[in-house]
């Protein structure tokens, strides 16, 4: 019985804290663009004593309680930064499995009541032709089925690099060159943007970016959009990320002038 008070102390803390963070950040700016790096999965199932691949399964039942956190404060555009291209290098097996659990959790969006009374829109972001085409296919037909909303937007950056990313615009761009179709002395800043994977969004580049694990470092994501984001590194692994830590993280922006070179 000891427990169960010092438990139900414990989270009556929680529940106080959370509160307060809530009426601290609401009257402030909420950012409207927030990306994530959902790093520590696999260190979080090594130290539980699982297998690597397991630490996804349980950071994908975390996305499904950040995107309630985020509709209920008003965050309109996410972007998660789930496989990169670098994470290929990864055992055969837990790239196998993350690629299972990733058509697993298409299939589940497909069904979720939240994204079709929402109006979100999900998009995959990155090289799709290196996603296994079971995989790819059912992760293009929730696009399909949500490309017409827009209240919300949840972009899942998988197989992603940012550099990858730029290459892949000035590629584009260099081919309407020689198509004749664009000028060299019209290239400018906005040009490349609209042919970066993110060039749809109603805003491409995030105000926060949010690092879990506690590694500081904005490894090889969103490279062009990240340029005057506020970053945030948590020392918490992706699986146990509360919503206290998403408001932290927001209290925190909004703490910071933002004079964006001005």
């Amino acid at each position: 019985m000891s427990l169960l008070r010092a438990a139900l102390r414990i989270f009556g803390v929680y529940k106080l804290y959370e509160k307060w963070l809530h009426e601290s950040i609401k009257n402030g700016e909420i950012p409207s663009h927030v990306a994530i790096i959902l790093d520590g999965n696999r260190r979080w199932a090594l130290e539980k004593g699982y297998n690597a691949w397991i630490g996804h399964r349980f950071g994908a039942e975390k996305v499904d309680e950040l995107l309630d956190w985020c509709l209920e404060l008003g965050i309109k555009i996410i972007t998660l930064y789930v496989f990169s291209t670098e994470n290929f290098k990864r055992p055969r097996r837990e790239v196998k499995e993350l690629f299972q659990l990733l058509k697993e959790k298409g299939l589940q969006y497909l069904r979720d009541e939240r994204i079709h009374k929402h109006h979100v829109r999900i998009k995959v972001i990155g090289r799709k032709d290196l996603i296994p085409q079971d995989v790819r296919e059912v992760l293009e037909k929730i696009e399909e089925a949500t490309q017409n909303y827009s209240n919300f937007f949840v972009n899942i950056a998988i197989a992603y690099g940012g550099r990858a990313e730029i290459v892949d615009a000035t590629r584009s761009i260099v081919s309407k060159v020689l198509r004749g179709e664009l000028n060299i002395e019209d290239i400018d800043e906005k040009i490349i943007e609209k042919h970066l994977y993110t060039a749809d969004l109603p805003k491409n580049d995030p105000d926060l970016i949010i690092r879990t694990s506690g590694e500081e470092r904005i490894s090889n994501f969103l490279l062009w959009q990240c340029a005057y984001s506020e970053l945030v590194f948590l020392d918490v692994y992706w699986p146990e990320f509360r919503k206290i830590d998403l408001m932290r993280a927001i209290r925190i922006y909004q703490k910071r002038q933002r004079r964006l070179g001005a």
